[in-house]
């Protein structure tokens, strides 16, 4: 038999008249943060006790990690009257309880100095037995758009197409940009192409009112940076006489070489033969033998033979042709002259072709 209406109703009252006079935490009103980076964010955590916890008060912040594998990490903690701060060293230095003291019932929690690392989920956790309650803040920590540069692609000339670049080297998404003219008209061109999450403009079949200074704005959330460049739009280049000028310049190059080689060359050819008709003369050589003592003593011989000669017995005599007597070179010093014995006969005798002294 089921309990009359009356009762059942009777029993929820009580029911939530137990927990109202039990532990709560009274900061739900905020649960998600956006902060930028240096920043300091204060993670509310208040609670009201009851007369019913009587058990020793714990106040506990901990951080809930993205993947449900790994535990928690407590990263400051007041128990037994004393605050422990010591768990997180990520943060060491950088958080502190909002409240010196927290049992009066302000346990928030303050980080200072904000880093991108510091983005996760948070839970304050309030003990008072029999009482227990917790929160979780999810903390958003945004990098401000920095080192912002703008650039120009693309030939600058008339009825070219330009593209006016802009990218932030930091900044956390999703990051916004756009262009604005900051001289003349301030206007951007008609024929201007904006894309605001790449940061491009393009600017088509350009004209040279579209020469000045161009700004770019970086944007998210949580701030802004800015770049310029400027455009100068300017004629077409006269291309054909740059390329004649490279061709003139390649081929005054490559006669100028073609000159240095020939004269290498010439000089190496000259060299070598100088060489070769050095070695031809022998230097080494012995000169050529004296014959005057081979004459002398020619001469000798014959001269002691037709000493010895009568006209009786030069019948059988045979003359000596004088080409066949050694010629007599031989060399003399300066005032050096051969000097000869006198002769015996002073009359020479004269016997056929032969003469006899």
């Amino acid at each position: 038999m089921e309990p009359p209406l009356v009762v059942v109703v009777s029993l929820v009252l009580l029911c939530a008249a137990g927990l109202t006079r039990s532990l709560s935490i009274t900061s739900v009103d905020q649960s998600m943060f956006e902060k930028a980076q240096g920043e300091k964010v204060t993670l509310p955590c208040t609670f009201v006790l009851s007369e019913e916890d009587e058990g020793p008060l714990d106040i506990e912040w901990v951080l809930i990690p993205a993947d449900n594998q790994k535990k928690e990490q407590i990263i400051i903690m007041y128990a037994v009257d004393r605050i422990y701060n010591h768990y997180y060293a990520a943060m060491t230095g950088r958080m502190q309880f909002t409240n010196p003291d927290p049992k009066s019932g302000d346990g928030s929690l303050d980080i200072l100095n904000l880093k991108s690392a510091d983005t996760g989920t948070y839970q304050c956790k309030v003990k008072k037995a029999p009482g227990v309650q917790s929160q979780k803040i999810q903390l958003t920590v945004l990098v401000k758009p920095a080192r912002t540069k703008c650039s120009v692609e693309g030939s600058q000339e008339i009825g070219k197409d330009v593209l006016l670049k802009c990218a932030s080297q930091e900044g956390s998404p999703l990051l916004s940009y756009d262009w604005r003219r900051v001289s003349g008209s301030q206007e951007l061109p008609a024929t201007s192409m904006l894309n605001k999450n790449t940061g491009e403009l393009l600017l088509k079949n350009a004209s040279q009112d579209y020469s000045g200074t161009y700004s770019c704005i970086a944007s998210n959330r949580v701030g802004m940076d800015e770049c310029s460049v400027e455009l100068n739009v300017t004629p077409p280049i006269n291309t054909a006489g740059i390329i004649a000028g490279a061709i003139i310049g390649t081929l005054l190059g490559l006669s100028v070489l073609a000159f240095l080689v020939i004269c290498c060359c010439k000089k190496h050819r000259e060299k070598k033969y100088e060489k070769e008709v050095h070695h031809d003369i022998r230097e080494d050589v012995p000169p050529p033998k004296s014959r005057s003592s081979t004459a002398r003593s020619y001469i000798g011989s014959n001269r002691s033979s037709l000493g010895s000669m009568s006209p009786s017995n030069m019948e059988g005599y045979t003359k000596t042709p004088y080409s066949q007597v050694p010629s007599e070179d031989f060399e003399r010093t300066p005032g050096q002259n051969p000097t000869f014995a006198p002769s015996k006969y002073d009359i020479a005798h004269k016997i056929g072709d032969i003469t006899v002294v």
